[in-house]
Protein backbone atom coordinates (compact mmCIF):
# COMPACT_ATOMS: atom_id res chain seq x y z
CA UNK A 1 0.00 0.00 0.00
CA UNK A 2 0.90 3.85 -0.76
CA UNK A 3 -0.10 6.43 1.66
CA UNK A 4 0.58 9.89 1.25
CA UNK A 5 -0.06 12.09 4.25
CA UNK A 6 -0.53 15.75 4.40
CA UNK A 7 2.30 16.74 1.79
CA UNK A 8 3.16 20.46 1.19
CA UNK A 9 4.93 20.72 -2.44
CA UNK A 10 6.66 23.85 -3.60
CA UNK A 11 7.81 24.32 -6.73
CA UNK A 12 8.86 28.33 -7.05
CA UNK A 13 5.24 30.43 -6.71
CA UNK A 14 3.26 27.17 -7.39
CA UNK A 15 2.57 24.80 -4.24
CA UNK A 16 0.59 21.82 -3.33
CA UNK A 17 -0.88 21.44 0.13
CA UNK A 18 -2.74 18.67 2.45
CA UNK A 19 -2.41 16.19 -0.62
CA UNK A 20 -3.33 12.88 1.01
CA UNK A 21 -4.44 9.92 -0.19
CA UNK A 22 -3.90 6.01 0.08
CA UNK A 23 -3.71 3.52 -2.42
CA UNK A 24 -4.41 -0.80 -1.65
CA UNK A 25 -1.51 -2.80 -2.61
CA UNK A 26 -2.28 -4.40 -6.29
CA UNK A 27 -4.68 -1.97 -7.45
CA UNK A 28 -4.87 0.78 -10.41
CA UNK A 29 -4.88 4.16 -9.27
CA UNK A 30 -5.75 6.89 -11.06
CA UNK A 31 -5.11 10.31 -10.53
CA UNK A 32 -6.54 13.09 -12.88
CA UNK A 33 -6.73 16.55 -13.06
CA UNK A 34 -5.93 19.74 -15.23
CA UNK A 35 -2.72 20.41 -17.08
CA UNK A 36 -0.82 22.79 -15.20
CA UNK A 37 -2.35 21.39 -11.57
CA UNK A 38 0.21 19.42 -10.37
CA UNK A 39 -0.12 16.16 -11.12
CA UNK A 40 3.63 15.38 -12.25
CA UNK A 41 4.86 17.23 -9.49
CA UNK A 42 3.24 15.35 -6.97
CA UNK A 43 4.62 11.56 -8.85
CA UNK A 44 8.20 13.28 -9.19
CA UNK A 45 8.02 13.94 -4.91
CA UNK A 46 6.56 10.57 -4.54
CA UNK A 47 9.50 9.14 -6.96
CA UNK A 48 12.10 11.11 -4.60
CA UNK A 49 13.01 13.48 -7.59
CA UNK A 50 11.24 16.62 -6.20
CA UNK A 51 11.95 17.70 -2.70
CA UNK A 52 8.77 17.51 -0.07
CA UNK A 53 8.70 20.95 2.43
CA UNK A 54 5.94 18.80 4.81
CA UNK A 55 4.10 15.78 4.91
CA UNK A 56 4.99 11.59 4.74
CA UNK A 57 5.06 8.93 2.26
CA UNK A 58 4.92 5.31 3.77
CA UNK A 59 4.81 1.82 1.35
CA UNK A 60 3.50 -0.91 2.82
CA UNK A 61 3.82 1.23 6.22
CA UNK A 62 7.61 2.28 6.12
CA UNK A 63 8.19 5.75 5.72
CA UNK A 64 10.50 6.98 2.25
CA UNK A 65 9.73 10.13 2.71
CA UNK A 66 13.69 11.08 3.13
CA UNK A 67 14.39 7.38 1.15
CA UNK A 68 16.70 8.09 -1.90
CA UNK A 69 14.99 7.39 -5.21
CA UNK A 70 16.92 4.51 -6.08
CA UNK A 71 16.33 2.51 -2.48
CA UNK A 72 12.62 3.49 -2.98
CA UNK A 73 11.51 0.18 -5.15
CA UNK A 74 9.28 2.16 -7.24
CA UNK A 75 9.37 1.92 -11.09
CA UNK A 76 8.90 5.71 -12.79
CA UNK A 77 7.53 5.92 -16.53
CA UNK A 78 7.98 10.15 -17.32
CA UNK A 79 5.65 11.15 -20.13
CA UNK A 80 8.27 11.69 -23.19
CA UNK A 81 9.72 7.73 -21.57
CA UNK A 82 13.45 9.43 -21.27
CA UNK A 83 15.24 6.54 -22.64
CA UNK A 84 18.94 6.54 -23.06
CA UNK A 85 19.51 7.53 -26.87
CA UNK A 86 23.36 5.29 -26.97
CA UNK A 87 21.99 2.20 -25.45
CA UNK A 88 20.05 -0.60 -27.28
CA UNK A 89 16.36 -1.56 -25.95
CA UNK A 90 17.78 -4.93 -23.99
CA UNK A 91 20.47 -2.25 -22.28
CA UNK A 92 17.50 0.04 -22.00
CA UNK A 93 15.38 -2.64 -19.94
CA UNK A 94 18.39 -4.28 -18.17
CA UNK A 95 19.90 -1.39 -16.77
CA UNK A 96 17.78 -0.86 -13.15
CA UNK A 97 18.53 -4.08 -12.23
CA UNK A 98 22.32 -3.65 -13.60
CA UNK A 99 22.54 -0.76 -10.99
CA UNK A 100 20.97 -2.82 -8.32
CA UNK A 101 23.68 -5.84 -8.41
CA UNK A 102 21.19 -8.42 -10.74
CA UNK A 103 23.11 -11.59 -11.71
CA UNK A 104 23.81 -11.16 -15.84
CA UNK A 105 21.99 -14.66 -15.67
CA UNK A 106 18.83 -12.80 -14.08
CA UNK A 107 18.80 -9.64 -15.82
CA UNK A 108 18.92 -11.90 -19.24
CA UNK A 109 16.22 -13.89 -17.77
CA UNK A 110 13.71 -11.01 -16.90
CA UNK A 111 14.60 -8.97 -20.24
CA UNK A 112 13.25 -12.06 -22.17
CA UNK A 113 10.02 -12.20 -19.49
CA UNK A 114 9.35 -8.24 -20.09
CA UNK A 115 9.66 -8.76 -23.72
CA UNK A 116 7.79 -11.70 -24.46
CA UNK A 117 5.01 -9.78 -22.01
CA UNK A 118 4.94 -6.66 -24.15
CA UNK A 119 5.45 -7.78 -27.18
CA UNK A 120 9.10 -5.87 -28.16
CA UNK A 121 10.93 -9.51 -28.07
CA UNK A 122 12.18 -8.31 -31.98
CA UNK A 123 13.50 -4.98 -30.82
CA UNK A 124 15.67 -5.78 -28.54
CA UNK A 125 18.56 -5.09 -30.25
CA UNK A 126 17.60 -1.98 -31.84
CA UNK A 127 18.27 2.10 -30.14
CA UNK A 128 15.66 4.30 -29.39
CA UNK A 129 15.39 6.72 -32.51
CA UNK A 130 14.32 3.87 -34.91
CA UNK A 131 11.44 3.15 -32.51
CA UNK A 132 7.77 4.36 -32.51
CA UNK A 133 5.52 6.02 -30.29
CA UNK A 134 4.06 2.76 -29.08
CA UNK A 135 7.26 0.65 -29.15
CA UNK A 136 9.38 3.71 -27.02
CA UNK A 137 6.02 3.24 -24.26
CA UNK A 138 6.75 -0.27 -24.06
CA UNK A 139 9.98 -0.21 -23.56
CA UNK A 140 10.15 2.49 -20.93
CA UNK A 141 7.11 0.07 -19.08
CA UNK A 142 9.88 -2.37 -19.34
CA UNK A 143 12.17 -0.81 -17.89
CA UNK A 144 10.48 0.63 -14.82
CA UNK A 145 9.16 -3.47 -14.32
CA UNK A 146 12.45 -4.99 -14.92
CA UNK A 147 13.53 -5.03 -10.91
CA UNK A 148 9.82 -5.56 -9.67
CA UNK A 149 8.75 -2.49 -8.05
CA UNK A 150 6.35 -2.11 -5.47
CA UNK A 151 4.77 0.70 -7.00
CA UNK A 152 4.45 1.51 -10.92
CA UNK A 153 4.30 5.52 -11.34
CA UNK A 154 2.89 6.96 -15.29
CA UNK A 155 3.07 10.14 -15.89
CA UNK A 156 0.59 10.38 -18.89
CA UNK A 157 2.33 7.49 -20.55
CA UNK A 158 -0.74 7.72 -23.81
CA UNK A 159 -0.64 11.47 -24.21
CA UNK A 160 1.20 11.38 -27.55
CA UNK A 161 0.00 8.37 -28.86
CA UNK A 162 -2.65 7.95 -32.13
CA UNK A 163 -5.87 6.42 -31.11
CA UNK A 164 -5.30 2.67 -31.96
CA UNK A 165 -1.91 2.34 -30.37
CA UNK A 166 -3.47 3.78 -27.22
CA UNK A 167 -6.10 1.70 -26.85
CA UNK A 168 -3.59 -1.16 -27.33
CA UNK A 169 -1.85 0.14 -24.79
CA UNK A 170 -4.42 0.44 -22.81
CA UNK A 171 -5.10 -3.47 -23.16
CA UNK A 172 -1.85 -3.94 -22.24
CA UNK A 173 -1.53 -1.77 -19.08
CA UNK A 174 -4.27 -3.67 -17.46
CA UNK A 175 -2.76 -7.35 -18.57
CA UNK A 176 0.62 -6.17 -17.24
CA UNK A 177 -0.37 -5.19 -13.92
CA UNK A 178 -2.38 -8.44 -13.27
CA UNK A 179 0.48 -10.45 -14.30
CA UNK A 180 2.87 -8.52 -12.76
CA UNK A 181 0.29 -7.83 -9.52
CA UNK A 182 2.09 -4.13 -9.41
CA UNK A 183 0.53 -1.52 -7.52
CA UNK A 184 -0.15 1.68 -10.05
CA UNK A 185 -0.30 5.33 -9.60
CA UNK A 186 -1.27 6.57 -13.15
CA UNK A 187 -1.76 10.33 -14.11
CA UNK A 188 -3.92 11.65 -16.91
CA UNK A 189 -6.31 14.16 -17.89
CA UNK A 190 -7.94 12.25 -20.38
CA UNK A 191 -11.55 11.04 -18.67
CA UNK A 192 -12.15 7.93 -21.19
CA UNK A 193 -8.25 6.85 -20.26
CA UNK A 194 -9.07 7.35 -16.56
CA UNK A 195 -12.66 5.55 -17.05
CA UNK A 196 -11.08 2.61 -18.94
CA UNK A 197 -8.27 1.82 -16.69
CA UNK A 198 -9.49 2.56 -13.26
CA UNK A 199 -12.81 0.26 -13.01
Amino acid sequence: MISVQQLLIRQGNFELSQVSFEIPRNAYAILMGATGSGKTTLLESICGLRAIAEGKILMDGHEITRTPPAQREIGYVPQDSSLFPTMKVHRQIAFGMEVRGFSQTERNRRVEELASSLAITGILDRYPRGLSGGERQRVALARALSFRPGLLCLDEPLSALDCDTRNNLIKLLKNIQQSESVTVLHITHNVEEGTQLGT
